[in-house]
């Protein structure tokens, strides 16, 4: 990897996985990901955090439902360059982003098990609430995990957390010597080029916001929670190699679960057009905090690295709802204010109805906005043959309520109970075009 005024390169050794089974040894064979249940769990074993731990599969089109779901995590490992994926908790704290990484392109790792927190999820693998879950896609190595009693909530999460990163790592490595089926390569040279490359293109960034409220509201950027830093560049390779990680208890639909980060379709779409319609200068990571005080500084201070760069525009995503609504429109006036032209992507609580107001703050600034959906649009997801985790959870998560489980095992929910059916990085299944 050459550095200083070059380019810093990042390949991705996408090995496909169009099915998932147990096997005698963990690896990937025309297409099939065999697992070694025994172990793999004994991988995970070593955490005392948890009493018991089980594996089980789904695949897509199966009669499967998933419940309540914290995480979803894609199996990536490094094959060349320094450091490991998910630095801070699988590999050191030293910087990714550059090399080579194998993914297992197609395979996902899913958490669940006894509830941390009401605001979890639903993944059904089949039936209308598959087409709204990316994750009805992907073919799951699904990790059941119960605590030891009276496990403090914060422990319970970072023992769930842990576990699917571990997990992921272990089957990605497990299948270093297959060949790629496709390999994709992500460049961005140092910032001094980055300004004089384009001159006839306006320079836009992409300002990254990190859910970081506390109470289980966590976001993780190399092994450190996101509330305690300040805004600050990140290249976007590092973000391809596990930098930021979830550790979010917020509501299913809009949570950018690890997954999501990983693949992260703003950044893609950016590298895409970047050099057709702009000069893509990189990422800006923020937070969302809870006091005024805090968002103020935040958002200063997100709005002074993005002068700083001279960007005539940014893009701003927002994670959750509410509360992190002010810290998205407080961005928005700010840039705006400052000759940056923005454009937000969020989604929308605008009731059952959808006739309530869809964000807690607005700005006449804000008049460029992409939704990712209504997330209080109710759903009826029908009963499923095989459900993996703990069905009565449909009764207290976020989006649902007491009587949403019915007898038959009938759900109905808000949109917001489905994982990522209205996520606000823009990793959906669905969506729509202006004509």
């Amino acid at each position: 990897m050459k550095r200083g005024g070059s380019l810093l390169k990042l390949e991705l050794h996408n090995v496909k996985v169009n099915k998932v089974a147990w096997g005698d040894k963990t690896t990937v064979k025309d297409g099939v990901l065999y697992v070694n249940k025994e172990e793999l769990i004994a991988k995970l074993s070593d955490d005392e955090r948890l009493v018991k731990i089980d594996v089980d599969l789904a695949m897509p089109g199966e009669s499967v439902r998933i419940l309540p779901v914290k995480d979803v995590v894609q199996p990536r490992c490094k094959l060349e360059g320094k450091n490991e994926v998910f630095p801070g908790f699988i590999g050191d704290v030293d910087t990714v982003g550059e090399g080579k990484t194998l993914v297992l392109n197609g395979a996902a790792v899913v958490t669940t098990g006894k509830i941390v927190r009401f605001q979890e999820g639903i993944i059904d693998m089949m039936g209308p609430g598959a087409d709204y879950t990316p994750y009805s896609k992907t073919n799951n190595v699904v990790l059941v995990l119960d605590p030891v009693e009276g496990l403090e909530k914060h422990d319970h999460e970072a023992a769930c957390r842990l576990a699917g990163l571990k997990a992921a790592a272990y089957l990605a490595q497990s299948c270093k010597d297959v060949k790629a089926d496709e390999v994709e390569a992500f460049e961005l040279p140092s910032f001094n080029e980055a300004m004089k490359a384009y001159p006839e293109l306006p320079k836009v960034a992409y300002l990254y916001m990190l859910q970081s409220q506390g109470l289980l509201h966590d976001t993780y950027v190399y092994g450190v929670d996101a509330k305690k830093i300040l805004p600050t560049f990140i290249n976007p390779t590092e973000v391809f190699d596990g930098a930021i990680i979830s550790g979010n208890c917020v509501s299913a639909c809009d949570k950018n679960n690890t997954y999501a980060h990983l693949n992260n379709p703003v950044i893609k779409a950016m590298f895409d057009r970047h050099g057709k319609d702009f000069n893509f200068i990189g990422c800006i990571i923020t937070n969302e905090n809870v006091t005024l005080g805090d968002k103020k500084r935040s958002s200063s201070y997100a709005i002074n690295l993005a002068k700083t760069l001279g960007v005539d525009g940014i893009l701003i995503s927002e994670e959750g709802f509410g509360n992190p609504d002010a810290d998205l429109i407080m961005n928005c006036w700010k840039a705006e204010q400052s000759g940056i032209k923005t454009t937000l992507l969020t989604d929308e609580y605008a009731g059952q109805d959808g006739a309530s107001q869809s964000l807690a703050d607005s700005c006449k600034e804000a008049d460029a906005c992409v939704t990712a959906g209504n997330a209080n649009e109710v759903i009826v997801l029908p009963p499923m043959k095989k459900v993996i985790g703990h069905p009565e959870e449909a009764n207290i998560i976020a989006g649902g309520w007491r009587g949403s489980l019915a007898e038959d095992g009938t759900i109905t929910v808000e949109l917001q109970a489905i994982l990522g059916a209205t996520s606000e990085l823009g990793y959906t299944k669905l969506g729509a075009y202006t004509i």
